[in-house]
């Protein structure tokens, strides 16, 4: 199970550079710029922590805090960017989906910390 979260982190950092490109020359307004940058931004990131987050899952056997935190990072990923790439590409606004996804990633964080922290 951990090799699928260095799989995950790999698709969005793939997907992530895929869209800096698509950035860098679709005719966007200013804002809808912004929004995609930043979107981008927030990907790679989290790509590298689900990286990280399988690393550290395959050093810990049986526990499931590092899988959790896998899974919240990957949900969070799916709607906060995929909300924010909705608004900047295509006008279409999704309201509750965005911070349902930013709180899903804090999350993630939270139970990969959790899990540094609890004993064996």
């Amino acid at each position: 199970m951990d090799r699928i979260w260095i799989g995950l982190g790999a698709v969005a950092g793939l997907t992530a550079v895929g869209m800096a490109a698509a950035a860098a020359h679709l005719p966007l307004s200013p804002a809808a710029l912004a929004m995609l940058r930043e979107a981008v931004q927030m990907q790679g990131w989290h790509a590298l922590a689900l990286l990280f987050t399988g690393l550290w899952a395959a050093g810990q056997p049986g526990r499931r805090l590092p899988h959790l935190a896998g899974l919240a990072f990957t949900a969070g990923l799916l709607l906060f960017c995929g909300a924010v790439y909705m608004q900047a590409l295509n006008g279409v606004r999704l309201p509750s989906v965005a911070p349902t996804g930013g709180t899903l990633l804090m999350a993630g964080w939270a139970l990969l910390g959790l899990s540094a922290l609890r004993r064996r």
